[in-house]
């Protein structure tokens, strides 16, 4: 298995400079809307550190994983179709990381008890307010004593207040309701910036009971090291940029909403509000931050997912070949199947298999080993060419979906999908879907023919 040679957050920072893969902005910047505007401009371009930030003394990065590219060199590859496999190799063997005798007190020099240190951004117009984007959350199950790790958004609500946003029945929730009905706060540490291994990792959503930071350790080739927040008790991975400690209060809520990955607002909702004891950071900490909606957002969220969908339709199509999460359905509802199709009825197999490895999952549509699944116009041509719709499709209604989809049954989580086959019938020649070739065409080399 291939290791990453990335260490921390800055050392990934200055290995996308060396590659021309990232740009500086020098000039100071309004963490209220600008940096956001400037950040939208660079989707699927370099990744940006902002250099100057009003009213703060830190640098601010984003974009760093905005494309499939730098997603798969933070994981030490050269090719993104490859990040599938791997993640889903890593998760087959899991192995605790080291921890080391060290406390987050003694490791960072800095330390803040207010959340106006940090350049918190605001990033749209609706926003409830500023948003901390890439923070991950640790905590630990009081009733299993099993630590947790999250991907959580948090709007901050003062100098001392933030609101977190909880999938109800996720991992976190789990964790706090337990707390919440024994009559105690829950204690949490907050990271802010590490390895963007540790973001993808957090990002997975292992099983309930595994500690997503295994998962980091086997993504990251058995180096990952923690040290121990002594507030908390809990273990953050070592060179971290910020690290906030508190407790998320067990009878206090407020009402948030935001961007989500569909560039929609999400409901305004009531939500856990969590209470700041201590900031900790060192002089160069860099604060890191996603742009909702993004590629940014998209592919780190979605990435992971496309790893766990490939996995399930391939135990039920052992020829499926890619499992590619589109663009337009924002890493997210949509997926395109690629199979080596050797039976009639393998890609409804593989459509029900993709749906139940994603229930957030509304379109999946399965071509033919010929028809590239991350090109629209490709697949468009299969579904043109290789699907009928009086016996190619299914449709399964009233069944849980994104809570994402405005389109759906919102308030109850209903939705209808529907999968397409677009694979040529077995039935017919095979000649008769054949894709014409001119020989040589994939090797001709145009600058000895076309001189400037």
């Amino acid at each position: 298995m291939k290791e990453s040679k990335i260490s921390n957050l800055q050392d990934f920072i200055n290995k996308l400079e060396i590659n021309n893969d990232l740009i500086r902005v020098k000039k100071k910047v309004d963490p209220k809307f600008e940096l956001a505007a400037i950040t939208s401009k660079f989707e699927g371009k370099q990744a940006i550190l902002f250099e100057s930030i009003k009213n703060s003394e830190f640098k601010v990065v984003c974009n760093i994983l905005g494309t499939r590219n730098r997603f798969a060199f933070a994981l030490g590859l050269t090719n993104p179709d490859s990040i599938p496999s791997h993640i889903n190799h890593a998760i087959k063997i899991l192995t605790p990381p080291k921890k080391r005798n060290i406390s987050t007190d003694e490791y960072f020099v800095k330390s803040s008890k207010d959340l106006d240190t940090l350049p918190i951004v605001t990033h749209f117009e609706k926003d409830a307010g500023p948003y901390i984007t890439s923070s991950i959350v640790y905590a630990k199950n009081l009733e299993t004593d099993y630590q947790n790790s999250s991907t959580h958004r948090l709007l901050k609500m003062d100098e001392k207040h933030l609101c977190i946003r909880m999938v109800e029945g996720r991992h976190l929730h789990k964790c706090f309701t337990y707390a919440k009905e024994h009559g105690e706060d829950l204690k949490v540490a907050i990271s802010i910036g590490s390895n963007p291994i540790i973001n993808i990792a957090a990002a997975y959503q292992a099983a309930y009971g595994v500690d997503e930071m295994i998962v980091a350790n086997s993504l990251l080739g058995n180096k990952l090291t923690l040290i121990q927040n002594k507030y908390s008790q809990l273990f953050v991975p070592i060179q971290t940029e910020i690290i906030l400690e508190g407790r998320i209060l067990k009878d206090r809520n407020h009402r948030e909403w935001m961007v989500e990955m569909l560039k929609t607002y999400d409901f305004k909702r009531a939500q856990p509000v969590f209470e700041l004891e201590k900031i900790r950071f060192n002089s160069n900490s860099v604060f890191y931050d996603i742009l909702p909606g993004y590629s940014e957002h998209r592919l780190l969220m979605g990435l992971p997912v496309e790893a766990k969908i490939y996995e399930n339709v391939r135990n039920v199509v052992a020829s499926t070949l890619k499992v590619h999460l589109t663009d337009g359905g924002s890493n997210w509802l949509n997926t395109v199947i690629q199979i080596k199709k050797k039976l009639e009825g393998e890609p409804k197999n593989a459509i029900l298999a993709a749906f139940a490895a994603h229930p957030s999952l509304k379109i999946a549509t399965v071509v033919d080993e010929d028809i590239d699944p991350t090109n629209p116009v490709s697949v468009e041509y299969a579904l043109s060419t290789r699907f009928q719709a009086d016996k190619d499709i299914i449709v399964i209604n009233n069944v849980k979906g994104s809570t994402l989809d405005p389109s759906s049954d919102q308030e109850n989580l209903l939705t209808t999908k529907i999968g397409f086959d677009a694979t040529a019938s077995l039935l017919k020649s095979k000649e008769r879907f054949e894709i014409a070739k001119i020989p040589g065409e994939d090797k001709m080399d145009m600058s000895q023919y076309i001189k400037p």
